[in-house]
Protein backbone atom coordinates (compact mmCIF):
# COMPACT_ATOMS: atom_id res chain seq x y z
CA UNK A 1 0.00 0.00 0.00
CA UNK A 2 1.15 3.52 -0.39
CA UNK A 3 1.21 5.90 2.12
CA UNK A 4 0.82 9.70 1.16
CA UNK A 5 3.05 11.82 3.02
CA UNK A 6 1.19 15.06 3.49
CA UNK A 7 2.76 18.52 5.06
CA UNK A 8 1.45 18.65 8.50
CA UNK A 9 0.69 22.55 9.64
CA UNK A 10 4.10 23.64 11.55
CA UNK A 11 1.45 25.95 13.56
CA UNK A 12 -1.16 28.79 13.43
CA UNK A 13 -1.10 31.24 10.37
CA UNK A 14 1.41 29.09 8.26
CA UNK A 15 -0.21 27.52 5.14
CA UNK A 16 3.45 26.85 2.75
CA UNK A 17 6.36 26.04 3.58
CA UNK A 18 9.66 25.23 1.48
CA UNK A 19 11.78 21.98 0.95
CA UNK A 20 15.00 22.57 2.22
CA UNK A 21 16.99 19.21 1.94
CA UNK A 22 15.60 15.94 1.30
CA UNK A 23 17.90 13.54 4.09
CA UNK A 24 16.74 10.45 2.08
CA UNK A 25 17.07 9.51 -1.42
CA UNK A 26 14.20 8.42 -4.10
CA UNK A 27 13.81 4.69 -3.40
CA UNK A 28 15.22 4.70 0.15
CA UNK A 29 14.37 2.16 2.28
CA UNK A 30 13.28 4.17 5.54
CA UNK A 31 12.34 3.86 9.16
CA UNK A 32 9.15 4.72 10.79
CA UNK A 33 9.74 8.44 12.24
CA UNK A 34 13.40 8.84 10.85
CA UNK A 35 13.58 12.24 9.58
CA UNK A 36 13.29 12.47 5.95
CA UNK A 37 13.17 16.05 4.87
CA UNK A 38 13.93 19.67 6.25
CA UNK A 39 11.47 22.03 5.56
CA UNK A 40 11.47 26.20 6.10
CA UNK A 41 8.35 28.08 7.57
CA UNK A 42 8.69 31.59 7.61
CA UNK A 43 9.18 31.30 11.48
CA UNK A 44 11.45 28.05 11.83
CA UNK A 45 13.29 25.33 10.04
CA UNK A 46 11.44 21.58 10.96
CA UNK A 47 12.39 18.36 10.53
CA UNK A 48 9.63 15.94 8.53
CA UNK A 49 9.44 12.19 10.32
CA UNK A 50 8.62 9.28 8.10
CA UNK A 51 4.46 8.35 9.12
CA UNK A 52 5.84 4.51 8.34
CA UNK A 53 8.30 2.36 6.82
CA UNK A 54 8.67 1.31 3.67
CA UNK A 55 10.21 2.64 0.41
CA UNK A 56 9.88 6.08 -0.61
CA UNK A 57 9.11 8.14 -3.46
CA UNK A 58 9.80 11.71 -3.68
CA UNK A 59 7.04 14.17 -4.64
CA UNK A 60 8.98 17.62 -4.30
CA UNK A 61 12.33 18.87 -5.41
CA UNK A 62 14.76 20.47 -2.73
CA UNK A 63 13.68 24.15 -2.73
CA UNK A 64 10.36 24.03 -4.17
CA UNK A 65 7.41 25.95 -2.21
CA UNK A 66 4.47 23.24 -1.10
CA UNK A 67 1.46 23.94 0.54
CA UNK A 68 0.12 22.82 4.05
CA UNK A 69 -1.80 19.48 3.51
CA UNK A 70 0.17 18.99 0.08
CA UNK A 71 1.63 14.99 -0.91
CA UNK A 72 4.96 15.66 -1.09
CA UNK A 73 6.27 11.66 -0.88
CA UNK A 74 4.78 8.33 -0.78
CA UNK A 75 6.12 5.67 0.81
CA UNK A 76 5.37 1.77 0.01
CA UNK A 77 4.76 0.26 3.37
CA UNK A 78 4.45 -3.54 1.18
CA UNK A 79 7.56 -3.44 0.06
CA UNK A 80 10.40 -5.19 2.15
CA UNK A 81 13.07 -4.39 3.98
CA UNK A 82 16.29 -4.51 2.32
CA UNK A 83 18.71 -7.28 3.48
CA UNK A 84 16.14 -10.68 2.30
CA UNK A 85 16.91 -13.64 0.78
CA UNK A 86 15.26 -12.25 -2.81
CA UNK A 87 16.55 -8.82 -2.34
CA UNK A 88 19.80 -9.91 -1.86
CA UNK A 89 20.07 -12.56 -5.01
CA UNK A 90 18.57 -9.57 -6.74
CA UNK A 91 21.62 -7.35 -5.28
CA UNK A 92 23.84 -9.96 -6.72
CA UNK A 93 22.92 -9.54 -9.93
CA UNK A 94 22.74 -5.76 -10.29
CA UNK A 95 26.42 -5.84 -8.58
CA UNK A 96 27.55 -8.38 -11.82
CA UNK A 97 25.91 -6.36 -14.51
CA UNK A 98 28.13 -3.50 -13.35
CA UNK A 99 31.08 -5.38 -12.93
CA UNK A 100 30.47 -6.63 -16.38
CA UNK A 101 29.37 -2.93 -17.64
CA UNK A 102 32.92 -1.31 -15.97
CA UNK A 103 35.12 -4.55 -17.41
CA UNK A 104 33.93 -3.03 -21.15
CA UNK A 105 34.18 0.57 -20.37
CA UNK A 106 37.43 -0.39 -19.15
CA UNK A 107 38.59 -2.31 -22.56
CA UNK A 108 37.10 0.14 -24.86
CA UNK A 109 38.94 2.69 -22.69
CA UNK A 110 42.60 1.26 -23.05
CA UNK A 111 41.62 0.49 -27.25
CA UNK A 112 40.78 4.27 -26.84
CA UNK A 113 44.22 5.14 -25.28
CA UNK A 114 46.60 2.54 -27.41
CA UNK A 115 45.21 4.32 -30.40
CA UNK A 116 46.20 7.91 -29.02
CA UNK A 117 49.36 6.75 -28.16
CA UNK A 118 50.15 5.62 -31.96
CA UNK A 119 49.08 8.88 -33.40
CA UNK A 120 51.33 10.93 -30.99
CA UNK A 121 54.43 8.40 -31.69
CA UNK A 122 53.66 9.07 -35.58
CA UNK A 123 53.45 13.19 -34.96
CA UNK A 124 56.76 13.30 -32.85
CA UNK A 125 58.66 11.28 -35.41
CA UNK A 126 58.17 13.75 -38.11
CA UNK A 127 60.71 15.95 -38.90
CA UNK A 128 59.94 19.94 -37.85
CA UNK A 129 59.63 22.25 -40.68
CA UNK A 130 61.13 26.01 -40.81
CA UNK A 131 57.10 27.62 -40.75
CA UNK A 132 57.04 25.43 -37.21
CA UNK A 133 60.08 26.55 -35.90
CA UNK A 134 59.25 30.25 -36.82
CA UNK A 135 55.70 29.90 -35.01
CA UNK A 136 57.89 29.84 -31.72
CA UNK A 137 59.25 33.33 -32.11
CA UNK A 138 55.66 35.07 -33.56
CA UNK A 139 55.01 38.43 -33.27
CA UNK A 140 54.31 40.42 -30.17
CA UNK A 141 55.97 37.20 -28.24
CA UNK A 142 57.59 37.89 -24.88
CA UNK A 143 61.21 36.81 -24.60
CA UNK A 144 61.66 34.22 -21.39
CA UNK A 145 63.34 36.48 -19.24
CA UNK A 146 60.20 39.07 -20.03
CA UNK A 147 57.53 36.35 -19.54
CA UNK A 148 59.39 35.41 -16.32
CA UNK A 149 58.76 38.97 -15.21
CA UNK A 150 55.34 39.04 -16.87
CA UNK A 151 54.11 35.77 -15.10
CA UNK A 152 55.12 37.61 -11.32
CA UNK A 153 53.29 40.30 -12.16
CA UNK A 154 50.22 38.52 -13.17
CA UNK A 155 50.45 39.42 -16.99
CA UNK A 156 49.29 38.92 -19.61
CA UNK A 157 51.45 39.23 -22.58
CA UNK A 158 48.61 40.37 -25.19
CA UNK A 159 48.20 43.56 -23.29
CA UNK A 160 52.26 44.34 -23.42
CA UNK A 161 53.19 46.77 -26.33
CA UNK A 162 56.79 44.68 -27.76
CA UNK A 163 59.32 46.99 -28.68
CA UNK A 164 61.33 44.35 -29.96
CA UNK A 165 62.21 42.86 -33.15
CA UNK A 166 58.89 42.14 -34.79
CA UNK A 167 57.24 43.69 -31.80
CA UNK A 168 58.89 41.13 -29.57
CA UNK A 169 58.25 41.83 -25.86
CA UNK A 170 61.76 42.75 -24.19
CA UNK A 171 62.66 42.22 -20.62
CA UNK A 172 62.82 45.95 -20.66
CA UNK A 173 58.76 46.27 -21.85
CA UNK A 174 57.94 43.74 -19.28
CA UNK A 175 59.68 45.39 -16.15
CA UNK A 176 58.12 49.17 -17.62
CA UNK A 177 54.59 47.70 -17.86
CA UNK A 178 51.92 48.26 -15.07
CA UNK A 179 48.89 46.04 -14.83
CA UNK A 180 45.49 48.13 -15.62
CA UNK A 181 43.13 49.01 -12.39
CA UNK A 182 40.66 47.32 -14.42
CA UNK A 183 42.62 44.37 -15.57
CA UNK A 184 41.80 41.03 -13.44
CA UNK A 185 44.82 39.47 -11.26
CA UNK A 186 45.20 35.54 -10.81
CA UNK A 187 43.39 35.48 -7.96
CA UNK A 188 39.90 33.19 -7.83
CA UNK A 189 37.19 34.86 -9.33
CA UNK A 190 34.48 32.62 -8.73
CA UNK A 191 30.84 33.20 -7.10
CA UNK A 192 27.73 31.36 -5.92
CA UNK A 193 24.79 32.11 -6.70
CA UNK A 194 22.13 30.10 -3.95
CA UNK A 195 18.44 30.71 -3.22
CA UNK A 196 17.63 32.12 0.37
CA UNK A 197 15.64 29.94 2.88
CA UNK A 198 12.26 31.00 3.29
CA UNK A 199 13.27 31.94 7.03
CA UNK A 200 16.11 33.99 5.68
CA UNK A 201 13.48 35.60 3.24
CA UNK A 202 11.26 36.33 5.66
CA UNK A 203 13.38 37.62 8.37
CA UNK A 204 14.79 40.02 5.47
CA UNK A 205 11.19 41.01 4.99
CA UNK A 206 10.28 41.92 8.51
CA UNK A 207 13.80 43.92 9.38
CA UNK A 208 12.77 46.41 6.10
CA UNK A 209 9.03 46.55 7.12
CA UNK A 210 10.78 47.33 11.00
CA UNK A 211 13.14 50.45 9.65
CA UNK A 212 10.05 51.55 7.53
CA UNK A 213 7.08 50.70 9.43
CA UNK A 214 8.29 51.91 12.91
CA UNK A 215 9.58 55.44 14.15
CA UNK A 216 12.70 53.69 15.83
CA UNK A 217 15.28 55.13 18.07
CA UNK A 218 18.18 54.03 19.62
CA UNK A 219 19.96 55.22 22.98
CA UNK A 220 23.35 54.02 24.69
CA UNK A 221 24.36 53.34 28.04
CA UNK A 222 27.51 51.68 29.69
CA UNK A 223 27.33 49.39 32.45
CA UNK A 224 30.39 48.55 35.06
CA UNK A 225 30.05 44.87 35.43
CA UNK A 226 32.26 44.59 39.10
CA UNK A 227 29.47 43.42 40.92
CA UNK A 228 28.53 40.69 38.68
CA UNK A 229 31.96 39.77 38.17
CA UNK A 230 32.50 39.55 42.06
CA UNK A 231 29.02 37.50 42.49
CA UNK A 232 29.81 34.91 39.25
CA UNK A 233 33.45 34.70 41.19
CA UNK A 234 31.79 33.98 44.13
CA UNK A 235 29.24 31.70 43.82
CA UNK A 236 29.38 29.98 40.08
CA UNK A 237 30.62 26.47 41.23
CA UNK A 238 28.21 26.39 43.81
CA UNK A 239 25.65 27.51 41.85
CA UNK A 240 26.76 24.88 39.07
CA UNK A 241 27.22 21.62 41.09
CA UNK A 242 23.67 22.54 43.09
CA UNK A 243 21.34 23.35 40.13
CA UNK A 244 23.68 21.55 36.60
CA UNK A 245 23.65 25.03 34.92
CA UNK A 246 25.81 27.65 34.70
CA UNK A 247 25.42 31.44 36.50
CA UNK A 248 25.68 33.11 32.98
CA UNK A 249 25.27 36.80 32.32
CA UNK A 250 21.69 36.22 30.78
CA UNK A 251 20.11 35.95 33.87
CA UNK A 252 21.42 38.97 35.47
CA UNK A 253 19.95 40.76 32.38
CA UNK A 254 16.66 39.37 32.13
CA UNK A 255 15.85 39.81 35.33
CA UNK A 256 17.15 43.57 35.40
CA UNK A 257 14.77 43.66 32.33
CA UNK A 258 11.94 42.68 34.51
CA UNK A 259 12.46 45.44 36.81
CA UNK A 260 12.73 47.92 34.83
CA UNK A 261 9.44 46.92 32.89
CA UNK A 262 8.15 47.12 36.47
CA UNK A 263 9.26 51.00 36.52
CA UNK A 264 8.12 51.33 33.26
CA UNK A 265 5.39 49.44 31.49
CA UNK A 266 5.18 51.28 28.54
CA UNK A 267 8.18 49.81 27.24
CA UNK A 268 6.28 46.48 27.74
CA UNK A 269 3.78 47.42 25.00
CA UNK A 270 2.79 47.28 21.57
CA UNK A 271 0.80 49.00 18.70
CA UNK A 272 -1.66 47.53 17.55
CA UNK A 273 -4.04 49.11 14.81
CA UNK A 274 -5.29 52.71 16.88
CA UNK A 275 -4.46 51.33 20.14
CA UNK A 276 -1.59 50.45 22.47
CA UNK A 277 -1.74 47.05 24.30
CA UNK A 278 0.15 46.95 27.59
CA UNK A 279 1.02 43.87 29.24
CA UNK A 280 0.76 43.05 32.89
CA UNK A 281 3.08 39.74 32.02
CA UNK A 282 6.75 39.55 30.99
CA UNK A 283 7.51 37.14 27.99
CA UNK A 284 11.10 37.49 27.19
CA UNK A 285 12.05 36.77 23.90
CA UNK A 286 15.93 36.03 23.99
CA UNK A 287 18.15 35.89 20.72
CA UNK A 288 19.71 32.60 19.92
CA UNK A 289 22.38 32.20 17.41
CA UNK A 290 21.90 28.42 15.50
CA UNK A 291 22.64 26.50 12.31
CA UNK A 292 20.00 28.41 10.53
CA UNK A 293 20.48 31.38 11.77
CA UNK A 294 19.32 33.73 14.51
CA UNK A 295 16.83 32.33 16.44
CA UNK A 296 14.07 33.99 19.15
CA UNK A 297 12.23 31.66 21.64
CA UNK A 298 10.73 33.06 24.59
CA UNK A 299 10.53 32.53 28.16
CA UNK A 300 7.32 32.93 29.16
CA UNK A 301 6.38 34.65 32.63
CA UNK A 302 9.56 35.65 33.70
CA UNK A 303 8.38 38.32 36.36
CA UNK A 304 7.82 34.56 38.15
CA UNK A 305 11.30 33.28 37.11
CA UNK A 306 14.49 33.01 39.96
CA UNK A 307 17.90 32.63 38.38
CA UNK A 308 18.03 29.35 38.50
CA UNK A 309 14.91 29.28 36.37
CA UNK A 310 16.09 31.47 34.13
CA UNK A 311 19.29 30.13 33.12
CA UNK A 312 17.78 26.49 33.24
CA UNK A 313 14.75 27.49 30.66
CA UNK A 314 17.37 29.56 28.06
CA UNK A 315 19.73 26.51 28.60
CA UNK A 316 16.92 24.44 27.13
CA UNK A 317 15.67 26.56 24.51
CA UNK A 318 19.60 27.23 23.14
CA UNK A 319 19.85 22.98 23.17
CA UNK A 320 16.81 22.56 21.05
CA UNK A 321 17.72 25.62 18.74
CA UNK A 322 21.18 24.11 18.11
CA UNK A 323 19.82 20.51 17.58
CA UNK A 324 16.59 22.08 15.47
CA UNK A 325 14.49 21.17 17.08
CA UNK A 326 12.64 24.45 17.86
CA UNK A 327 9.03 24.49 17.20
CA UNK A 328 7.35 27.81 15.95
CA UNK A 329 4.68 27.93 19.29
CA UNK A 330 8.33 28.32 21.60
CA UNK A 331 9.42 31.17 19.21
CA UNK A 332 5.87 32.91 18.81
CA UNK A 333 4.58 36.00 21.51
CA UNK A 334 7.28 37.54 23.38
CA UNK A 335 6.81 41.17 24.74
CA UNK A 336 10.61 42.46 24.89
CA UNK A 337 13.87 41.08 23.99
CA UNK A 338 17.40 40.88 24.73
CA UNK A 339 19.87 40.33 21.92
CA UNK A 340 23.85 39.42 22.91
CA UNK A 341 26.00 40.18 20.16
CA UNK A 342 29.13 40.60 22.65
CA UNK A 343 29.20 36.98 22.05
CA UNK A 344 30.39 37.66 18.69
CA UNK A 345 33.16 40.44 19.78
CA UNK A 346 30.49 43.35 18.89
CA UNK A 347 31.41 46.21 20.76
CA UNK A 348 27.90 48.75 20.08
CA UNK A 349 25.02 48.28 17.52
CA UNK A 350 21.66 49.54 17.25
CA UNK A 351 19.92 46.17 17.60
CA UNK A 352 16.51 45.79 15.28
CA UNK A 353 13.18 45.78 17.11
CA UNK A 354 11.49 42.50 16.95
CA UNK A 355 7.93 43.35 15.41
CA UNK A 356 5.38 43.72 16.90
CA UNK A 357 7.19 44.69 19.91
CA UNK A 358 8.52 47.93 20.86
CA UNK A 359 11.43 47.77 22.52
CA UNK A 360 15.17 45.64 22.19
CA UNK A 361 18.02 45.82 24.59
CA UNK A 362 21.27 44.63 22.77
CA UNK A 363 24.48 43.11 24.66
CA UNK A 364 27.88 43.88 23.75
CA UNK A 365 31.76 43.00 24.56
CA UNK A 366 33.03 43.48 27.51
CA UNK A 367 36.08 45.34 27.69
CA UNK A 368 38.32 46.30 30.74
CA UNK A 369 38.44 50.85 30.30
CA UNK A 370 39.57 53.38 32.14
CA UNK A 371 37.08 54.94 34.00
CA UNK A 372 36.83 58.11 36.64
CA UNK A 373 35.78 56.42 40.35
CA UNK A 374 35.61 58.91 43.17
CA UNK A 375 37.60 61.47 41.35
CA UNK A 376 40.74 58.96 40.51
CA UNK A 377 40.48 56.66 37.22
CA UNK A 378 40.41 52.74 37.43
CA UNK A 379 40.11 49.73 35.46
CA UNK A 380 37.00 48.26 35.40
CA UNK A 381 35.00 45.57 33.39
CA UNK A 382 32.64 47.86 30.93
CA UNK A 383 29.96 46.77 28.54
CA UNK A 384 28.08 49.13 26.61
CA UNK A 385 24.55 48.77 26.46
CA UNK A 386 21.69 49.61 23.46
CA UNK A 387 17.98 50.13 23.73
CA UNK A 388 16.06 50.55 20.80
CA UNK A 389 12.64 51.16 20.46
CA UNK A 390 9.64 52.31 18.82
CA UNK A 391 9.54 56.46 19.58
CA UNK A 392 5.76 56.26 18.25
CA UNK A 393 4.18 54.88 21.87
CA UNK A 394 7.73 55.11 23.79
CA UNK A 395 8.67 58.42 24.60
CA UNK A 396 13.02 59.73 25.31
CA UNK A 397 12.17 59.78 29.04
CA UNK A 398 11.24 56.46 29.21
CA UNK A 399 13.47 54.67 27.28
CA UNK A 400 16.30 56.78 29.24
CA UNK A 401 14.80 56.24 32.82
CA UNK A 402 14.15 52.24 31.54
CA UNK A 403 17.95 51.79 30.17
CA UNK A 404 19.15 53.60 33.22
CA UNK A 405 17.20 51.32 35.92
CA UNK A 406 18.33 48.59 33.97
CA UNK A 407 22.04 49.86 34.56
CA UNK A 408 21.31 50.49 38.33
CA UNK A 409 19.82 46.55 38.58
CA UNK A 410 22.90 45.37 36.74
CA UNK A 411 25.85 47.48 39.28
CA UNK A 412 23.91 46.74 42.12
CA UNK A 413 22.24 43.56 41.73
CA UNK A 414 22.77 42.53 45.37
CA UNK A 415 20.33 44.83 46.72
CA UNK A 416 17.66 45.31 43.88
CA UNK A 417 17.64 42.07 42.01
CA UNK A 418 18.38 39.95 45.42
CA UNK A 419 16.83 41.43 47.93
CA UNK A 420 20.45 41.42 50.22
CA UNK A 421 20.12 37.87 50.35
CA UNK A 422 22.30 36.31 47.52
CA UNK A 423 22.10 32.64 48.82
CA UNK A 424 18.58 33.05 48.68
CA UNK A 425 17.94 34.33 45.71
CA UNK A 426 20.43 31.95 44.02
CA UNK A 427 18.83 29.20 45.92
CA UNK A 428 21.86 28.13 47.63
Amino acid sequence: MALEMKVPSPGESITEVEIAQWLVSDGDYVEKDQAIAEVDSDKATLELPAEASGIITLKAEEGDAVAVGQVVCLIDTDAPKPGGGESDSKEVVKEEKEASSAKEEELESSKKDNKKAEAKTESSSKPSTPAQKQDTYATGSPSPAAKKILDEKGMDAKSVKGTGRDGRITKEDATNAKPSMGTPGNGKRGEERKKMSMLRRRVAERLVEVKNDTAMLTTFNEVDMSAIFSLRKQYKDEFKDRHGVSLGFMSFFTLAVVRALDLYPGVNSMIDGDFQVKYDYKDISIAVSGPKGLMVPVLRNVENMSFRAVEAEIKRLAIKVRDGQITVDEMTGGTFTITNGGVFGSMLSTPIINPPQSGILGMHNIVDRPVAIDGHVEIRPIMYVALSYDHRIIDGKESVGFLVAVKEALENPEELLMDNDVKRALEL
